[in-house]
């Protein structure tokens, strides 16, 4: 476990190609972290699908616009945080991809990857807008000689 908390900022292009990059980046911290390898790809899925959506929804595709990513290893949770400069959105406005009658649409699929794959997931309406999305992983414990998780 991380002693102390460290951060890593990256303000991204709105570019497809910055999909890939954020994914890549939180793959390697959360690998960096000690968590398994299927976790490293679910948390990759979930940073990807959260700037898909702000290229996407957010910034509109819109060039001169820019999405923050910030990545930080707390001693207990891996943080990323996604910063859009679109006009934000409520969550509780999606409507729900399982229900009934939005199962063949696309909406809201992003988000309920994010909710699936993460330990905690909210959205917050940025300092100037925009949506921020918030994505918490419970760093995993590490395991004595013995096989049994050490006490913290």
């Amino acid at each position: 476990m991380a002693a102390k908390t460290q951060r890593i900022e990256v303000m991204l292009e709105t570019l497809l190609e910055s999909v890939d990059l954020a994914e890549s980046i939180s793959m390697r911290v959360a690998e960096a972290a000690g968590f398994p390898e299927e976790e490293v790809h679910k948390i990759g899925m979930a940073v990807r699908e959260g700037v898909i959506n702000a290229y996407n929804y957010g910034n509109q595709q819109d060039r001169q616009k820019k999405i923050m990513m910030t990545v930080e290893l707390q001693p207990d949770n891996m943080i990323v945080r996604v910063l859009d400069q679109g006009k934000g959105f409520e969550l509780t406005e999606i409507p729900d991809p399982l229900a009934e009658e939005n199962l063949l649409r696309t909406s809201g699929r992003g988000l309920f990857l994010m909710r699936a794959f993460m330990d905690d997931f909210r959205v917050e309406r940025g300092p100037e807008g925009g949506a921020h999305l918030i994505m918490v992983k419970k760093l995993p414990q590490p395991v004595s000689d013995n096989g049994k998780h050490k006490p913290e």
